[in-house]
């Protein structure tokens, strides 16, 4: 990585390998990297509309001087050291607001960090700030929040970024921090990695810990990554991926991680694979035809370097196995979440929805929950029946053709216009991964209209994210579709 004609490091689309790089052969230091950040966010996210970041952290330049001086003491570099971060506003953070999109939550302080904000933390990053997200996480398909208002997409600015992370994806697609964390209940993650150029990892239920995330449904809620690069992203999922006590579910992960996921980033990762092409979305008449041009493309690209495809793959009944297999346990869930504070503000969905300090687009939505019957008893995606049956009816047949993983379009249409809520969405990831448990990446397969990011979505079976790194990294580094936006 070269650096820049100012004499600072290009931070542009910089890795996290060639930033440690930089620090080890002093061509930079922590305070400048996350500087530099903390300038592209003053300069860019305002004045240009895209509005991804809702908190800086006001103490992020100190850190950074820490590490500085803790790595000139030891001569020793943590994983991620001064690594700048962006945190999506449903992680707890003992030194920022955490207030998942609503104004409402403003101010309210946590205890401590979330599991995952804490082991980042030790691993050496520095939280840059809280990006914005779709309020209370209700919406897959934009970024609209009460206390932040609505992000836009770095790649065309009228667009959507997707939701609900559509703040931490538009703010790492723009280069305004070099690693980012999002959350996924249906879609959450993959959906803005895929609308904004990045790779995102939803992992196996039960591998990352939920701790200290505001939750939508916890039965189906996940956190992790959303990085420029398959590398970055495992990196990150290296760190956060195991048990902890703090949620129970982590303990189905022991005895199933490698000694390292980064050890799987092989660029002959496609060799002898066997991949499984669901066609389920790209033959509804709905799906755009730009995003079956470089889906194909995709099968191709993966067929050449070395991939076994099985096409179709189908599931006997699908339409019938997801039929009413979301379980709505918001209320239950968000006052647990609630009573974990120190000093809540509000106890209750109830009690929100009567501040009236809610979007206008969640109006409805809020209301009916605060209005509802108590939560339904549903089990996890583990003990539920309907659940089961679906996983069992996907893996089986993957079983059946020895398939190391299936593909499909992560989002069936591009991103949608701003204010948008007629034209088809092309959300294709609210029931695979989210009611299997099974994991799914999402990495940048192409451009629709010539600059509308598209994502290929790969989904393995329960624990099996070392095979689906390798299939992810292996096509990454074939077709390096990334590029930055235009205006960042």
């Amino acid at each position: 990585m070269s650096k820049s004609g100012t004499g600072r490091c290009n931070i542009i689309e910089i890795t996290v390998r060639e930033y440690l790089w930089l620090l080890q052969d002093g061509s930079t230091t922590c305070e400048e990297a996350v500087g530099q950040y903390l300038d592209r966010i003053a300069k860019l996210d305002q004045s240009t509309g895209l509005n991804s970041m809702v908190v800086l952290n006001p103490n992020a330049l100190k850190r950074a001087r820490e590490l500085d001086t803790e790595y000139k003491s030891t001569g020793q570099l943590r994983k991620l050291h001064g690594v700048p971060m962006i945190v999506k506003d449903n992680y707890d953070t003992y030194d920022l607001q955490t207030a998942a999109g609503s104004l409402a939550m403003k101010d309210s302080r946590p205890p401590d960090d979330a599991y995952q904000v804490r082991k980042l933390r030790e691993a050496g990053a520095v939280v840059l700030g809280k990006s914005n997200m779709a309020e209370w996480a209700f919406s897959p398909f934009q970024t609209v929040s009460s206390i932040a208002g609505t992000t836009r997409n770095p790649y065309d600015l009228s667009r959507v970024p997707a939701g609900s992370s559509g703040g931490t994806a538009a703010a790492v697609a723009a280069n305004l921090g070099m690693i980012g964390l999002g959350t996924d209940t249906g879609n959450s993650i993959r959906g803005p990695a895929s609308h904004c150029n990045l790779v995102g990892i939803r992992s196996t239920m039960g591998l990352t810990s939920r701790d200290g995330i505001v939750p939508l449904y916890l039965r189906n809620d996940i956190g992790g990554p959303l990085c420029r690069t398959v590398e970055d992203a495992v990196k990150i999922l290296d760190i956060i991926a195991g048990y902890d006590q703090a949620d129970p579910i982590t303990a189905l992960a022991r005895g199933k991680l490698p000694e390292s996921y980064v050890d799987h980033l092989k660029a002959d990762g496609l060799t002898g694979k066997q991949i499984g092409v669901f066609r389920f979305y790209t033959d509804k008449t709905s799906t755009d035809p730009e995003i079956i041009k470089v889906f194909e493309k995709a099968i191709k690209d993966l067929k050449k370097e070395g991939a076994m495809i099985v096409d179709p793959f189908t599931i006997d009944s699908f339409d019938d196995l997801c039929e009413g297999i979301w379980c709505n346990t918001f209320k239950r869930d968000l006052s647990e979440y609630l009573s974990s504070l120190e000093d809540p503000k509000y106890t209750s969905v109830e009690e929100i929805y009567g501040t009236g300090l809610h979007s206008a687009y969640i109006e409805d939505r809020l209301r009916s929950m605060s209005k509802s019957e108590p939560d339904p008893e549903c089990g996890d995606v583990y003990t539920e029946p309907k659940n089961i049956k679906l996983r069992d009816a996907i893996t089986g047949e993957m079983d059946r053709l020895e398939l190391d993983a299936i593909i499909y379009p992560t989002w069936s249409n591009p991103p949608r216009k701003i204010g948008d809520i007629e034209s088809p969405s092309g959300d294709n990831s609210q029931r695979i991964p989210p009611h299997t448990g099974m994991p799914g990446i999402t990495v940048p397969m192409g451009y629709t209209y010539n600059d509308l990011p598209a994502g290929l979505q790969i989904v393995g079976r329960l624990f099996s994210e070392a095979t689906l790194i390798e299939i992810a990294y292996a096509y990454e580094q074939s077709t390096m579709y990334r590029i930055s936006p235009e205006v960042y």
